[in-house]
């Protein structure tokens, strides 16, 4: 497995603006917000793309949504509303390759997207 940006974070070898983690989630906030939140939300354990996720690791997905609730809870957002989305592919606009959920709030968010 290559080295990846996200697994830097993990490690701390890079810094980031840590606001959640347990033994299998972290997450820290975008360093290029499109939001008042934006929040990236990564499994601990490397996935490349949706396209690579496992039956094994259906849980750690679980886990992510729960801490992206948690953590638009904790900002404010749980009744105002947010949005969560994951791209899959360099055309659906991810620009790392270890599977992230954006988390989002703070604004209005058009529909569609992009």
């Amino acid at each position: 497995m290559s080295e990846d940006l996200f697994l830097k974070i993990i490690k701390r070898e890079i810094p980031a603006e840590i606001i959640f983690e347990n033994d299998r989630v972290l997450a820290f906030r975008d360093i290029n917000p499109q939001a008042p939140l934006h929040v990236l939300v990564i499994p601990k354990q490397h996935i490349r793309t949706i396209n690579d996720i496992t039956p094994e690791q259906d849980a750690v997905l679980g886990e992510m949504f729960r801490a992206a609730a948690q953590i638009a809870t904790a900002e404010g957002y749980r009744d105002e509303g947010y949005r969560v989305v994951m791209n899959c592919g360099e055309r659906a606009g991810q620009s790392v390759f270890h599977i992230h959920l954006h988390l989002l709030a703070g604004r209005d968010l058009g529909w569609p997207p992009g």
